[in-house]
């Protein structure tokens, strides 16, 4: 499981990184880089789940904090624009 696991975070690093806009790709390759050695599995799923969504959602939750936002992503959302502000 650990070697899954760790391809798993691979590929969200890439995936993180290469979202083809350039704003988004900062905001989640960083936050992909602090955060997810620390993730458990779970949590992998779900932020891998989160990539999913569109950029331009995204984008607008992120950067223009608006609140409009699914439920299940309220936490992951709150965290990354605290980490992206601080």
């Amino acid at each position: 499981m650990e070697k899954n696991t760790e391809i798993i975070r691979k590929k969200i690093l890439f995936r993180s990184w290469h979202r083809g806009t350039k704003e988004m790709d900062l905001i989640l390759g960083t936050y992909a880089d602090n955060n997810l050695s620390n993730m458990s599995y779970d949590e992998l799923m779900h932020f891998q789940s989160f990539l999913n969504l569109s950029d331009p959602d995204l984008y607008k939750w992120l950067i223009s904090e608006e609140k409009n936002y699914p439920e299940e992503y309220k936490d992951l959302i709150e965290d990354i624009i605290l980490q992206t502000n601080s």
